[in-house]
């Protein structure tokens, strides 16, 4: 398996384990305060947006050449690590 093929299996799982994350919220905010409950649904919203986007880079680096993959790859880097830091405060904010 190719070192493009490698990182795109790493990069979609960490994808799923945060869309996972992003439902664990969601059954949280059924239980929580009107208030509390507009919050979580607007942060979500806003992390589905980060995902989707994530998901069409993924995509972008699944169809690119063995050649281009990784300058690709070194721009999808930042986004990731954004993506990951606001998943992480939004479940570290919701978790009571």
């Amino acid at each position: 398996m190719s070192d493009k093929e490698l990182y795109r299996q790493k990069k979609q799982a960490q994808l799923d384990e945060w869309k996972a994350d992003l439902d664990k919220l969601k059954a949280r905010a059924s239980g929580a305060s009107a208030d509390v409950q507009l919050e979580i649904h607007q942060k979500i919203k806003s992390l589905e947006q980060k995902l989707e986007k994530n998901r069409e880079k993924l995509s972008e680096l699944a169809e690119s050449s063995e050649d281009a993959w990784e300058s690709i790859k070194d721009g999808m880097e930042s986004a990731w690590d954004s993506l990951k830091s606001a998943v992480s405060e939004a479940v570290d904010k919701f978790k009571k």
